[in-house]
């Protein structure tokens, strides 16, 4: 939750809202998202992780983007990446790190119980995530055709396999 504030304010940025599922206006936004984020580890099936940044000079870490596990089920051989990055600290790489961790942690975590693949879909205008998820080696796979209104334009799937 003391993340909300920082939430709010990298929510603000119109290229974010133009690909976020959700958005958040204010605190009682970032509230409502952290505690869905709280809600989906609690149930097992969504793990969503905040992607800080150690600011020098500072005690605090500066919120710099997410990425989530989702669509988890025991026996299910494929489940689903996404990831958002602050306006701040886009062009450094943070995604394709934080989307490289989130990756191992996941078929670390849940081969065991059936995890083979991770999917990554994307708009197809989004051009940044295409190649975050090309420098994380999830491969290209196929055109998805739109399915509005959470996801109103074609978009693309890529993969990553656990033996990637």
């Amino acid at each position: 939750m003391e993340d909300v504030p920082a939430l709010v304010e990298v929510s603000r940025d119109p290229a974010l809202r133009q690909w976020a599922s959700s958005v958040v206006e204010h605190d009682a936004d970032g509230a409502r998202w952290v505690q869905a984020q709280q809600r989906g580890w609690a149930a097992g099936g969504r793990f969503g992780f905040a992607v800080l940044e150690a600011q020098p000079g500072s005690v605090r870490e500066q919120l710099v983007g997410n990425v989530v596990l989702k669509e988890v089920i025991s026996g299910k051989p494929a489940a689903e990446v996404g990831y958002w990055t602050a306006a701040h600290a886009r062009g450094r790489g943070v995604a394709p790190r934080a989307l490289e961790a989130l990756t191992s942690w996941a078929f670390d975590t849940f081969e065991a119980d059936g995890l083979e693949r991770l999917e990554l879909l994307h708009q197809v205008d989004n051009l940044a995530s295409c190649r975050v998820a090309q420098k994380s080696r999830y491969d290209f796979d196929s055109i998805l055709p739109a399915a509005p209104p959470s996801f109103p334009r074609d978009g693309h799937l890529h993969i990553r396999r656990t033996s990637a």
